[in-house]
């Protein structure tokens, strides 16, 4: 049927290059060689009864941190409406979905605009998606968490995270600092909290001072 098909075809490309195209009578034997030339290459290469793959896109599933699950059930909600989303969310980044993922939680905040948490877990999605990049989408996110909840932790942790894994460090050094100040000296997350904040340090008194342009001279 496949080669049916292609020979009706070279034989309306052929009239259609007479009679709509002009095409003049001495071309004619140099014109039907080169269409003769492609089925010849068609015949040699092509597979017309190889069934089709569709093909799906895929995320990466590496970049769905399953740590973040534990922080943020340290600084939120472990039940109630926030969580039923979470857990979705979080199956679907694990299956690479990430895209998917965020989505989803767009449409929670959409029906639940006042939940800090789904607000926290928006952000979070978004920068999974972005590869870990924080984007404005994401900075928008958590800021509404923090304005519904100015107590919440998780904006600031989750905010100085995504600014650390962007290479802005300073910013999440300084995020992280003033969450660490007003956390209690009982807070679940402070000892994580701690132990990020000092490997941070570490990391920045190994990296090699600038040196002024005076002192090569």
């Amino acid at each position: 049927m496949g080669w049916l098909i292609l020979l009706v075809m070279i034989i309306v490309l052929f009239g259609a290059l007479v009679f709509l195209g002009k095409l003049p009578r001495t071309a004619f034997e140099l014109t039907g060689a080169a269409l003769l030339l492609g089925v010849a290459g068609y015949a040699w290469q092509a597979n017309p009864g190889m069934a089709g793959v569709s093909v799906e896109p895929t995320e990466k599933p590496n970049s769905f941190d399953e740590a973040s699950i534990t922080s943020r059930e340290e600084m939120g909600q472990r039940f109630g409406t926030a969580r039923e989303w979470l857990v979705f969310s979080d199956a679907l980044n694990r299956s690479g979905r990430h895209g998917a993922a965020a989505n989803y939680l767009r449409n929670g905040v959409k029906e639940h605009p006042n939940d800090p948490d789904l607000w926290v877990g928006l952000g979070n999605a978004i920068v999974v998606h972005a590869d870990g990049v924080i984007t404005p989408a994401a900075q928008f996110a958590f800021q509404k968490a923090a304005d519904i909840s100015p107590e919440h932790p998780g904006p600031p942790f989750f905010l100085g995270m995504a600014y650390a894994q962007s290479g802005k460090i300073d910013q999440a050094r300084a995020i992280w600092t003033e969450l660490l100040d007003r956390s209690a000296e009982d807070a679940p997350w402070r000892k994580d909290l701690e132990s990020r904040l000092a490997a941070m340090e570490k990391m920045q008194s190994a990296l090699p001072m600038p040196q002024s342009p005076s002192a090569g001279n």
